[in-house]
């Protein structure tokens, strides 16, 4: 095992070889090693993946709060019911988000995940908490800010964190478990929200207020939590609480290192840092993720409305029928990262799923039956839903080193969060049942998806080609190619 000194002046155990069979294996050796291999991955998945599934869900918990509480009194109390300002809510949080995630991604290198995670999501819980008491819609507007500040760093920080445990095969069920435990707690949170609705009046507090009250305590617990239960980032995984022992930290980042070298950060500069932006790839995937967050954020914020004033359900049956989608999701979700990963697929898997999309709004929008036009609510969330864990494991699957991922992160989020600025507008109340402009755009974004993979499939095979010829090096990895 080899020191290493990086940026911060610590040391950090390393090894770098490669855990490939070496002529001396038996193969009782290599059954062994790989035997513990998989226990190794299995521990991180359950100590990772857990509570990554708890932390992503807080975005999706706070839209579930303001779009269930939309269709209460909460408009009317605090006169969000007037003009744009129920959208302007929506887009000021999106752009305080945006603004910091940069900043917070770099800072979960700096800061480490254990601080920096607990430090956040205990932020959001009590902003959350806070919410409750507000009177006036301009009070929501900075509440709103606030949020998205706290926010900013948990999408890019932890796809940093989950993308630098797995080797590149492993990604996308990874982000797939993320997304499901992100959309179970959404569909939970749609049945809480129900019966907190159902407390109006208690206390002097109304049904909106009991619902920011009771998750913003819950948020606060998970933040305090969270200081022990997540993990660090592989070359520090011997620091974790009840975690990996420092044989298991040196396999575990040895097989890392062997699938693409990029386990040890280079020194940290903002040199370092920005030329990562000349990167064409960095644009294909930031305006796929605004393109695929036009319909996250339509159908995630408005859906309760939809189904009210576009389907004629009552406010409480409204939120209620709002979370069925999101427990369907996980099926397709799961099911096409296992196929996308076992065969190292990710263009025809996020193109099938853009085409299920597709037919869902389809359905939704042209359906004369309110039975068929939900149905095609659960099409769309569910290839929605897919193509999240589809495209995060595509842009980590090819894209290397530890600050490249960092800005990749920061700004396939930053588009994303812009991409729900852009659809916390194109759902209009004037246009309810059918929402043409909403349906037509989320067609039409999922359309664009297709043409920008079919023209990465194309750069990423000649790129192949010219490697296995030896006329270039990819990432500057030698041995380095592109999964598509």
């Amino acid at each position: 095992m080899s020191v290493r000194s990086t940026n911060s002046g610590k040391d950090v155990a390393t090894d770098a070889s490669p855990l490939s069979p070496s002529r001396d294996e038996s193969p009782s050796d290599i059954e062994e090693r790989l035997r513990e291999e998989k226990r190794i991955r299995l521990k991180v998945d359950f100590r990772l993946c857990t509570i990554a599934g708890l932390l992503c869900s807080l975005n999706l918990l706070d839209s579930g709060i303001i779009s269930s509480a939309s269709v209460t009194s909460m408009l009317n109390d605090l006169s969000l019911d007037r003009g744009n300002r129920y959208s302007v809510s929506i887009l000021i949080f999106t752009v305080a988000s945006v603004c910091f995630q940069l900043p917070a991604t770099l800072a979960v290198r700096i800061l480490g995940p254990r601080s920096f995670f607990a430090l956040i999501t205990s932020s959001f819980g009590l902003i959350t908490l806070c919410t409750a008491f507000i009177h006036t819609w301009k009070e929501m507007i900075l509440m709103r800010v606030l949020l998205g500040i706290a926010m900013s760093g948990i999408y890019p920080g932890l796809a940093l964190l989950i993308s630098s445990w797995y080797r590149r095969e492993e990604l996308q069920l990874r982000f797939a478990f993320l997304q499901c435990g992100e959309v179970i707690v959404l569909a939970t949170g749609g049945i809480v929200n129900f019966g907190l609705n159902h407390l109006d009046g208690r206390a002097g507090l109304k049904g909106w207020q009991w619902m920011y009250i009771v998750q913003g305590l819950v948020t606060c617990l998970i933040g305090i939590s969270t200081y022990w239960w997540i993990v660090d980032f592989p070359e520090y995984s011997d620091r974790s609480f009840l975690f990996l022992t420092k044989d298991e930290a040196r396999i575990a980042t040895a097989r890392i290192q062997s699938d693409r070298g990029d386990v040890i950060p280079a020194p940290f500069s903002w040199p370092e840092v920005f030329r990562h932006f000349l990167d064409p790839k960095l644009y294909g995937f930031a305006a796929s993720f605004f393109l695929l967050n036009l319909v996250s954020t339509s159908l995630s914020y408005f859906l309760p409305i939809i189904l009210q004033n576009g389907m004629g359900f009552s406010t409480n049956k409204a939120i209620l029928l709002s979370s069925p989608p999101y427990y369907y999701a996980v099926i397709p979700v799961i099911i096409s990262s296992r196929i996308g990963d076992k065969y190292r697929l990710r263009g025809p898997v996020i193109t099938f799923n853009s085409l299920c999309l597709i037919a869902g709004f389809v359905m939704l929008g042209f359906a004369d039956q309110v039975t068929v036009r939900y149905i095609g609510v659960y099409l769309a969330t569910g290839a929605y839903v897919s193509n999240w864990a589809a495209l995060n494991g595509y842009q980590a699957s090819n894209i290397t080193g530890q600050w490249k991922r960092s800005v990749v992160a920061a700004a396939i989020t930053a588009c994303n969060g812009l991409g729900g600025v852009a659809g916390s507008f194109i759902v209009r109340q004037q246009e309810a049942p059918r929402y043409l402009t909403a349906i037509w755009v989320s067609i039409s974004s999922h359309i664009f998806i297709i043409c920008i993979v079919a023209a990465f499939s194309i750069f990423f095979y000649i790129a192949n080609s010219k490697q296995k010829a030896g006329k270039k090096v990819i990432e500057e990895i030698d041995g380095f190619r592109y999964t598509y």
